[in-house]
């Protein structure tokens, strides 16, 4: 994928994605194709010699998020990334139908309820409320998490800083999460296509915007 001009603002960004509808955040299989990898030099994390650091890419996510208007979540191999609302419908109609809602009495079920009861919830609440409280629990829930995301039922909300003595926001952050029915409505999840229909449209658009990817890089992408 050529990058036609260098990403050096959130805005820009913005609109990158409005105009080729998924770009993951960090780098994927496919040579040059992640936000990371697109943004300037100057919006890479950098590390200083005081120890601090220094992210734009990863600062632009919130911004992004929130007014965007992008759905956000680990969609592409287990890797997060950005989908725009335009195309949701129809990736969210085919990886459902790969991924079918949870069946009743287990761990995916309860992990929705709880966040349709709460609304939306920071990963370690979410945790916590589940009953994920014991020694190495949380990469298990997180897996459980992640599979929920690939599956389109859980989507980012926004993200959360801890704060210090002054105010100031510090560290890498938490994900918000909610359900995309709640945070979108739930006409916003319907397709009027079927999944195999939706899985075409896709298909093609990435063989559009991906020339040189290979077919099993995108299936990749899709699956």
């Amino acid at each position: 994928m050529k990058k036609e001009e260098e990403i050096y603002s959130c805005a820009q960004l913005m609109e990158l994605i409005q105009q080729i509808g998924f770009l993951p955040l960090l780098n994927s299989d496919i040579h040059g194709y992640s936000a990371e990898e697109m943004v300037s030099d100057d919006c890479r994390y950098v590390v200083f010699p005081d120890g601090g650091w220094d992210w734009p890419l990863w600062k632009w996510k919130g911004t992004i998020v929130t007014e965007g208007n992008v759905v956000y979540g680990k969609f592409f191999a287990g890797k997060a990334g950005f989908i725009s609302k335009e195309w949701w419908p129809d990736f969210c109609n085919y990886r459902r139908s790969k991924h079918p809602a949870p069946e009743a009495d287990t761990i995916e079920e309860t992990i929705l309820l709880t966040l349709q009861e709460h609304g939306s919830l920071i990963t370690r609440e979410l945790r916590a409320a589940c009953g994920f409280t014991g020694p190495k629990m949380r990469s298990k829930f997180d897996s459980y998490i992640t599979r929920l995301q690939m599956g389109c039922r859980i989507v980012t909300e926004d993200f959360v800083y801890p704060r210090d003595k002054h105010g100031r926001e510090y560290g890498w952050g938490w994900s918000l999460l909610t359900t995309p029915e709640q945070l979108y409505g739930y006409d916003a999840c319907q397709c009027e296509r079927t999944p195999e229909a939706s899985y075409e449209r896709l298909y093609t658009h990435f063989l559009h915007l991906l020339p040189s990817a290979t077919e099993k890089q995108i299936v990749k992408l899709l699956r």
